[in-house]
């Protein structure tokens, strides 16, 4: 998990593996933390264990709980860890639990996050060519993956197609592998114009994730509070028909029903990346953040 942007942000509790903790004892502990905060926001990779996943829906069903959401996101780790930040962010503002949870699907799509790899060979999460994979095979070779929002793979090299990015104004974050490359912080960097850089640690399930140990993963984000906060509210909130959860988008993430009448597309979409930040809020009290990954760093 990533440390706090500040004072007022919350930390977050980390879900453990199924061979790491005792169901008895899972549950145990998620019972304690719905007395403590009133609800449960329980957000995973795509990429997650089936036996880790199914551990989640089983310690629902124990405890018959529609206060626990069950999020999962289609993010490589350190993408995963920036979105359970964010929402942490999000937790101290006066949303409620259903537009927080439902939050993660829109803020996704202002998440630039990828990595630098030394081999595309065992990459079966970005759609990968039949010529990079023979690429992949010639030594010192390096490839730049954009994972999301859209897909794209180039060949790092002098002469090198850009790589799609952000927009808007971010913030990098970078995790070192072991892959000894400047090419995220001294090239992708000012082609981005990010406004800052920081590093972290690599998360544990980035080798797997990517295919290999030899990679520079990184992420761009929104780091204001404030403009995560206006591009929330700018999205018209609806009322879940069967749990009556808030929720922002076309399905709830308590209950996972759909809306009954399909929203307008410019409610399906996601919106602008905004422009300017809005002015202070009065924060208070929200739910809290649960990552399932098993993520590691600072």
């Amino acid at each position: 998990m990533l440390p706090p942007t500040d004072q007022q942000t919350p930390t977050a509790a980390l879900l453990q593996a199924p061979e790491d903790q005792a169901l008895e004892q899972a549950i145990g502990d998620m019972h304690l933390l719905l007395e403590q905060h009133g609800y449960v926001i329980a957000l995973y990779p795509s990429g997650i264990r089936p036996e880790h996943e199914r551990r989640l829906h089983a310690i629902r069903s124990v405890l018959e709980s529609d206060r626990i959401a069950l999020v999962k996101v289609d993010l490589p780790p350190l993408g995963v860890a920036v979105l359970v930040r964010q929402l942490r962010q999000l937790s101290i503002c006066d949303f409620s639990p259903g537009v927080i949870a439902s939050a993660a699907r829109l803020l996704s799509h202002y998440i630039y996050a990828g990595a630098l790899l030394n081999s595309v060979a065992k990459l079966d999460r970005v759609p990968v060519g039949l010529k990079s994979h023979a690429r992949s095979w010639v030594p010192g070779s390096q490839f730049a993956v954009l994972a999301g929002p859209e897909p794209q793979l180039i060949k790092v090299g002098p002469v090198a197609e850009p790589l799609a990015g952000p927009t808007f104004r971010t913030h990098l974050l970078v995790a070192r592998g072991q892959l000894p490359s400047e090419w995220v912080q001294e090239t992708l960097a000012p082609a981005w114009q990010v406004q800052a850089v920081q590093e972290t640690g690599v998360p544990a399930d980035s080798p797997r994730w990517w295919g290999t140990a030899k990679l520079v993963e990184f992420a761009a984000h929104l780091p204001d509070i404030s403009v995560l906060y206006q591009l929330v509210a700018s999205v018209r909130r609806e009322k879940c028909h069967w749990c009556e959860m808030e929720l922002i988008g076309d399905r709830c993430a308590f209950c996972s029903s759909p809306l009954t009448a399909p929203l307008a597309p410019s409610h399906t979409a996601a919106p602008a990346a905004p422009r300017a930040a809005l002015e202070s809020r009065t924060p208070s009290t929200g739910p809290l953040q649960l990552e399932a990954g098993r993520l590691s760093g600072p």
